[in-house]
């Protein structure tokens, strides 16, 4: 066993730069596409049901992009032919989604658009596990951090600055403004570059060198999967009694998607105590199933963490140009300029982000991992809050600074936290895995949200703000549930 080498700044640098690409399209989309659908006559209600295609992307795409590039190796590399054909598809996407002819069309487009960037992102968390030895990964992962909010600052800005330099900001009714159009345009263009940049400047470890890197720590015992059943069998009655409770009593439709999902996990475990097979779908539940205790816990803490940040994604533009633009008339002005504030404030708590992940290691060093992370979830969860409590919409820049420490953490801690616990040869299922954390809290948003504000807040979409909140406290407290693995200890001396 041969330890790993240490790489450069520069060389970290390369690796993550695509990163940059990947989170100026994301951005692009948390900030704009709610504002898409409304403009092609979605109903504020129907956002979260709209949305569903994107987290549903992730849970199907991610883990199968995993499992595969654990298995490739050919004369482009191990995760850089992934990053490629997902830029390119993402490419396309962006190219397209403003010049969407109907609701449906858009609907689509953010589908093929999200499963883009998940075949690109997916292998990029597993890059740094590969590349980095376990003292330079939070390095890897906070560097992922900063492009990620110099990626996000500048895409969620980009229509506001068009606008202030004379690019038209409205549209008749069913068309996309112009301001949108181009930010999307430009938005194509960099993250194909940036991609472009970390696949011609890296090189990957080859398997056999790379398998005579594995850490000591990162193996991996055999395990039993034939209680999954009993899993299987509560999921599976719930989903039923779910969906029996939907048609009895005529809930909202967006519920059939939470009823299908543990309908069909409930099934997957049935299947997996019982199959002899070897093949993909058994391989990813059976590591489902099996994953290490540590994960376990930090799965608790990153659903709580993504519901809220999605409850603040898809309702950020309805809620600002609803409760402090007074219009959700799309084709006004007042619309259109709170559309433009909700996309400067998505670029705050990102612009936040990347000053967030240079302080957050000093806070580690003072506070360790699991506290830091509480302490900027709950900065985060106090500023989703605070919202009700906000009148002048210039004033909802200070909240913005508690999601922006929040989202720094939830990008980095929690990988730190990891990654030193997964065995090398499965570093690409297992953070495919913990996608589906990351997704199924984001379905369940898509599923209830509208619901719930439907049900008790008068389909006021800045109530969902301050559920997402209540989430991010909650997030918190799941961390100090989270035991800190012994290499996360020697490596957080070097964050």
């Amino acid at each position: 066993m041969t330890n790993k080498p240490a790489l450069s700044f520069w060389q970290i640098w390369n690796m993550c730069f695509g990163f940059l690409g990947i989170q100026f399209g994301f951005a692009l989309q948390n900030a704009n596409v709610s504002r898409i659908f409304q403009t092609l006559g979605a109903d504020v209600k129907d956002i979260p049901a709209l949305w569903i295609a994107a987290p549903l992307t992730g849970l199907i795409v991610q883990p199968i992009i995993g499992y595969y590039s654990d298995r490739t190796w050919n004369r482009f590399g191990r995760r850089r032919p992934y990053f490629f054909a997902g830029a390119v598809l993402a490419t396309i996407a962006l190219l397209a989604m403003p010049n969407s002819p109907s609701l449906w069309i858009a609907a689509g487009l953010l589908w093929i658009m999200d499963a883009s960037f998940n075949v690109s992102m997916e292998p990029f968390r597993a890059f740094v596990g590969d590349q980095l030895p376990p003292s330079q990964r939070p390095l890897g992962y906070a560097m992922q951090s900063v492009f990620i909010g110099v990626g996000a600052v500048i895409a969620s800005f980009l229509p506001a600055v068009l606008t202030h330099y004379g690019v038209t900001n409205t549209a008749p009714a069913g068309l996309v403004p112009h301001s949108v159009k181009y930010a999307f345009y430009f938005g194509a263009f960099v993250l194909l570059a940036a991609m472009l940049w970390t696949i011609f400047s890296t090189r990957e470890y080859p398997p056999e060198q790379l398998q005579a890197f594995v850490e000591q720590h990162a193996t991996e015992a055999p395990r039993d999967v034939t209680g999954a059943w009993k899993i299987g069998a509560l999921f599976l009655l719930s989903g039923l009694i779910l969906l029996a409770l939907i048609s009895r009593f005529a809930l909202e439709k967006e519920l059939y998607l939470l009823a299908g999902g543990l309908t069909v996990f409930g099934m997957l475990f049935v299947w997996l105590g019982s199959t002899r097979s070897e093949g993909v779908l058994r391989q990813i539940m059976g590591d489902l199933h099996g994953m290490p205790k540590p994960m376990r816990r930090l799965n608790w803490v990153q659903f709580f963490s993504w519901f809220a940040m999605f409850a603040m994604w898809i309702n950020t533009t309805s809620a600002v140009s609803q409760s402090f633009y007074g219009s959700s008339d799309t084709t006004s002005a007042a619309y259109n300029e709170g559309a433009n504030w909700a996309g400067v404030l998505m670029g705050t708590y990102n612009g936040v982000g990347v000053l967030a992940a240079i302080v957050i290691p000093l806070l580690v060093r003072a506070f360790g991992l699991r506290m830091s992370h509480l302490i900027n979830l709950w900065l985060g969860g106090i500023g989703l809050l605070s919202f009700l409590l906000i009148r002048d919409p210039l004033w909802l820049l200070a909240p913005m600074i508690g999601v922006g420490f929040a989202w720094a953490s939830i990008l980095s801690l929690p990988y730190a936290l990891l990654s030193d616990n997964l065995p090398a040869a499965k570093m690409g299922i297992y953070m495919g895995i913990f996608n589906f954390f990351i997704v199924i809290p984001q379905l369940l948003a898509a599923s209830v949200l509208g619901l719930l504000l439907k049900l008790f807040f008068h389909g006021q979409p800045i109530y969902a703000l301050a559920l997402g909140g209540a989430s991010l406290i909650v997030a918190g407290l799941c961390t100090l549930r989270v035991q800190k693995p012994v290499a996360a200890v020697a490596s957080s001396a070097h964050l």
